[in-house]
């Protein structure tokens, strides 16, 4: 019989513990270390699920001979220091969003990886959900058609962080489900706007818009200032369009039968005589799983350790939204003049301004998931 594989999870703080519970949870796994720099929350989640390892030190997990798997749930500027010492030390490594704070380290972090030989997974935690992956086969087998747009709103009264802006924080959810959808596919520009309000440093309501070749484009709008809570992403296709809203308790993604043709004269001088036909069909609800996906994700990480498989949300999809976020940064910075990116990487050096002070030790408080 297989032993089953060791994890041990960094920080135990916001999302830690729902880390824990999933490899805990699933089969051939075993959660057998847990670290946090604020040794009471680390030593009651280790007592809720039995786990026989505790450190106040990352160093000191990432060293444990049981440890094959690294968690790392901490704040996104100690992403690449801890990553990179698990990586190192021959670990697997799951990281949480954004893998890094800027597109050198996450780059670093993808060959580092590739010459260890090992897994290097982010934590796209919505492209394991059940309705996104629907979204994902439709698009590629072109029920809906010619994609026209995505538009992604993630806002609600949400917890400010101290070391990322909005973009940084909620924008990841929503941009990794575009980029899942789209098959990997990468932006040719992004623009960004951003306000800093409630004596705020740092950016809380933004609006990002990726440009994909001529036609396609998406635009996601993050908010922590917004009194109503919604998650929904629409994608607009030329035979169909599908609504996914993650706050409804049922019916989470519906698709419309409904779409546009337009008929232009010949002489661009009668413009305003273009023929305009308007579809409107059914509306139906797919039944979607609920599985929990970090579940599925957990899963399937083992799965791909075990069987030399690579993940959904590997360290390349984790550098596609690295590279994305920095353009926003960069273009919101600069007056939101778009940003031109060539094979997913910017025409200027992109670099986030996070303090360089790093701390390396595990600390429980992550990034809120949206």
């Amino acid at each position: 019989m297989t032993r089953p594989l060791g994890v041990g999870v960094i920080g135990c703080g916001y999302w830690g513990p729902n880390l824990v519970r999933n490899f805990a949870w699933t089969e051939g796994s075993r959660v057998v270390a847990v670290a946090d720099a604020q040794l009471p929350r680390a030593e009651a989640l280790a007592t809720r699920y039995g786990i026989p390892n505790i450190y106040t030190d990352a160093a000191d997990l990432i060293a444990d001979p049981d440890v094959e798997l690294v968690v790392v749930a901490t704040p996104a500027r100690t992403h690449y220091p801890l990553t990179l010492a698990a990586i190192e030390s021959g670990r697997h490594v799951l990281v949480m969003k954004p893998m890094t704070t800027n597109a050198h380290d996450a780059a670093d972090l993808v060959e580092r990886a590739d010459a260890r030989g090992v897994m290097l997974a982010v934590d796209h935690t919505f492209v394991y959900s059940a309705a996104v992956r629907q979204m994902r086969e439709m698009v590629a087998a072109g029920d809906l058609g010619d994609i026209y747009y995505i538009d992604s709103v993630r806002i609600n009264l949400g917890v400010f962080q101290s070391d990322v802006n909005v973009i940084w924080d909620l924008g990841p959810h929503d941009i990794s489900i575009i980029d899942y959808i789209l098959g990997g596919q990468e932006p040719t520009e992004v623009a960004a706007v951003g306000a800093a309000h409630a004596g705020s440093l740092r950016e809380n309501v933004a609006y990002v818009t990726l440009r994909y070749g001529p036609q396609l484009l998406a635009h996601v709008h993050v908010n922590w200032l917004a009194p109503a809570k919604i998650r929904r992403t629409i994608v607009g296709g030329s035979r169909q369009m599908v609504v996914y809203d993650d706050m409804q308790p049922s019916e989470k993604l519906q698709v419309y039968d409904r779409g546009v043709t337009i008929a232009p004269w010949d002489d661009p001088e009668q413009v305003y005589e273009q023929l305009v036909s308007y579809r409107t069909g059914d509306m139906r609800a797919p039944r979607v799983g609920n599985t929990e996906a970090l579940a599925v994700e957990a899963e399937e990480l083992v799965a791909c350790i075990r069987n030399g498989g690579t993940p959904i949300a590997d360290g390349r999809a984790g550098l596609r939204m690295v590279r994305i976020l920095a353009a926003a940064e960069q273009s919101m910075r600069h007056g939101s003049h778009p940003i031109e990116l060539v094979n997913g990487r910017a025409l200027t050096p992109l670099v986030m301004d996070v303090p360089t002070n790093i701390a390396t030790k595990a600390d429980g408080a992550n990034t809120a998931t949206g």
